[in-house]
């Protein structure tokens, strides 16, 4: 009798000792519209239109940018572990292009295990004109305004 207690004592122990692990798992989040393979399958060059990859695909992530022949459909897991920086894992974009008639030309899958990171460029673009110093600014605004008008008289 004085066994049972004694078990039910340990295996509570390991079962609060062995839950804050599961905590620690990382967490994995999918992102975007990836077809599966055998949706991409039943995609054929010269044969499937667009309103026929629409029913199969859904709508696409992103649509080129210069003209509507090209269609993106773009997905990436990322992995967080805790407090740490999310990692991206397996970033994958399926681009389908069609012709000028509507009809699929062709089918790519376009995987990136390194994805390339985009820096913005941080020049400005000078605008025609005096630039104005602070001091310039600050003088240039004094009796510009009339209390008058604000005033509604």
């Amino acid at each position: 009798m004085s066994r049972l207690p004694c078990r039910l004592a340990l295996v509570l122990g390991a079962a609060i000792l062995v839950a804050p692990l599961g905590a620690c798992s990382p967490t994995v989040n999918t992102r975007g519209n990836l077809p599966s393979p055998d949706l991409l399958a039943q995609i054929k060059p010269g044969v499937t239109d667009k309103a026929s990859v629409t029913q199969l695909l859904g709508s696409p992530s992103s649509v080129a940018s210069f003209d509507d022949t090209t269609w993106y459909y773009i997905s990436q897991k990322s992995e967080e572990l805790a407090f740490f920086k999310p990692e991206v894992r397996d970033p994958e974009v399926v681009a389908v292009i069609f012709d000028k008639d509507g009809t699929v030309k062709d089918v790519q899958k376009r995987s990136s295990k390194t994805p390339r990171s985009i820096e913005p460029v941080a020049r400005t673009t000078p605008a025609p004109g005096k630039e104005l110093s602070f001091i310039e600014q600050l003088i240039g605004n004094f009796g510009k305004f009339n209390t008058n008008s604000a005033a509604g008289k």
